[in-house]
């Protein structure tokens, strides 16, 4: 059996189970604020970029192929495609490179990012390409760029993207440099989580542009208003992504506990303040802010760039709770 070239079986079965995905996603309101996305999660198909996963299991990973020799295997593997459900797709040492994300997250992602016909879009984080396809039919695919490190990903997702018919532009490259050969932009969005948000991103993208980016457990969307200067507040959803290689790449340290109660430690919002502020505030002193506050929801915090400068805030740009960034 070729790679993408499905027993009879299979093909309704996918048929079918993508159906299934695009009503669950629907059920979960993803995309209520722009509804034209269903149109693309109905079109493009998911498994053409994932001819193979892991899942994890006792002991390790599993690998799911949907070239097993076994017709079990690849229906198994076929509706793992279809769940809304995030998918391992590149391990190296046992660490996670690459994802596919969830698809209900990617579709409320997709809507955030309020694109307009005629924009031109640059993905950091091509991942298997699914996302840029999903842009590239709604857009065009003269309109999407998208860029990440590794050579084999780039090459990976070329080969995914032209098997669902589409080529968008792929670039090898840091993504925390952007694209600036095919700047600029109108909308910039990221499927890898950042530490603070690239300069470089301001400056190829349009005034009025947008940015949506994983950073802290949450997604920032930030409004440009020229290439030193943004400003947007944090959506309410939590979001978990592979961390950005290169240059912007940020190593977690090990977290003192003293002080703060198992009740704020396993709170998923508290430890969204923590990662935000994680060169300023000790666990101690960022949990009694946190109480003080009303243990505030994520749309309460921003983040705003001007020039050199970075940093996040609760409430207020210019108000007592700012933390530095970069």
């Amino acid at each position: 059996m070729g790679t993408h070239a499905l027993d009879r079986d299979l093909t309704e079965l996918a048929a079918s189970a993508r159906a299934a995905l695009v009503r669950e996603i629907d059920a979960s309101g993803a995309w209520v604020g722009d509804p034209v996305w269903r149109e693309a999660f109905e079109a493009v198909p998911r498994h053409l970029f994932v001819p193979y996963y892991y899942v994890g299991v006792v002991g390790g990973y599993e690998r799911r192929w949907g070239e097993s020799p076994d017709p079990r295997t690849r229906e198994k593997w076929l509706r793992g495609a279809y769940a809304d459900a995030p998918l391992a797709t590149r391990l190296r040492d046992g660490e996670l490179v690459s994802s596919s994300s969830q698809p209900s997250l990617m579709a409320m992602m997709l809507a955030a990012l309020r694109v307009r016909d005629g924009d031109r879009v640059l993905e950091i984080g091509a991942g298997t390409g699914y996302n840029a396809a999903l842009l590239a039919h709604r857009l065009g695919d003269d309109r999407v760029t998208t860029v990440d490190l590794e050579p084999e990903i780039t090459e990976a997702a070329r080969r995914h993207l032209a098997a669902a018919g589409h080529h968008p532009a792929v670039v090898t490259g840091d993504g925390a440099r952007g694209a600036p050969e095919r700047a600029p932009f109108d909308r910039i969005i990221a499927t890898c989580t950042l530490s603070s948000v690239p300069v470089a991103w301001l400056a190829q993208c349009r005034p009025g542009g947008r940015i949506l980016s994983p950073l802290a457990t949450g997604l920032i969307a930030l409004t440009v208003r020229d290439a030193g200067h943004a400003e947007g507040r944090f959506l309410h959803t939590p979001a978990y992504f592979v961390p950005l290689r290169g240059e912007g790449r940020h190593e977690e340290g090990f977290i003192e506990w003293d002080g703060v109660p198992r009740r704020a430690r396993e709170s998923d919002l508290f430890r969204f303040l923590l990662t935000l502020t994680r060169d300023t505030l000790e666990p101690r002193v960022a949990y009694e802010l946190w109480e003080r506050e009303g243990r505030p929801r994520r749309e309460r915090y921003g983040i705003t760039v001007s020039g050199e400068r970075e940093w996040a805030w609760l409430d207020d740009p210019e108000g007592p709770y700012a933390w530095p960034l970069r």
